[in-house]
């Protein structure tokens, strides 16, 4: 199932952090796959965290994963070279296993795995085979989620919209990494995400996209 879009007329007094959420939580399928894009250092990761506190404390099943648990090893993400924009869109992630041991089998009510590799050790990782009851919600954050091979997955998404001059500080905040997007160690990053963003046209994809360049005052908007 493909995304719907949001009108204005959902998402009109969702004017504060905390109403961004709950409208958000309202907006949910009851059963399904949910998508929180956006480019790196966008918030995502805390954005699902909180969204997934919501969810829960109205009684909801919330399954948390994320795509970074499904990176390809070294040699494939860097097979275009360290430094290629190319490379990092086009081979970061291994969404052939992303797809096959998460999205598919938990959509269709089976046992899933929420990771196949360990970026850390750069390795393939036997993650447990589990199991929820339903109704439930998987809710993944990640970047590239609104791919070609990705999109159709989603019954609800969210792209959360952050300028890279935003996005890249804050990298630099949690990192340590440079806080120019122009600066070259960031190149392969920034720009691999802008080849992402022109091809895939997340927002246009998205139920939802929330300017996020403030954290304590998103503003959601139409797609």
């Amino acid at each position: 199932m493909g995304p719907v879009t949001v009108t204005f007329r959902e998402i009109v007094g969702a004017v504060t952090r905390t109403g961004v959420l709950n409208t958000v939580a309202g907006l949910l399928p009851a059963d399904g796959l949910v998508a929180v894009d956006g480019v790196d250092g966008a918030g995502k990761t805390t954005f699902c965290d909180d969204l997934a506190a919501v969810l829960r404390s109205r009684g909801r099943t919330v399954v948390r994963a994320s795509v970074d648990d499904f990176h390809h090893p070294r040699e494939i993400r860097h097979r275009r070279g360290p430094v290629s924009p190319e490379g990092f869109f086009l081979d970061s992630f291994d969404h052939e296993r992303f797809a096959g041991h998460l999205l598919v089998p938990f959509a269709a009510g089976r046992p899933f795995r929420r990771a196949s590799h360990d970026l850390a050790t750069d390795e393939y990782v036997d993650a447990p085979e589990e199991v929820v009851s339903r109704p439930a919600i998987l809710l993944v954050d990640g970047i590239f989620l609104h791919r070609d091979e990705l999109v159709e997955h989603w019954d609800f998404s969210v792209f959360l919209s952050v300028d890279f001059a935003v996005s890249v500080a804050r990298m630099a905040v949690r990192d340590g990494s440079p806080s120019d997007p122009d600066d070259p160690r960031n190149h392969r990053y920034v720009e691999g995400q802008r080849l992402y963003l022109a091809k895939c046209e997340p927002a246009r994809r998205a139920s939802l996209v929330i300017d996020y360049d403030d954290l304590a005052d998103p503003r959601p908007r139409t797609t």
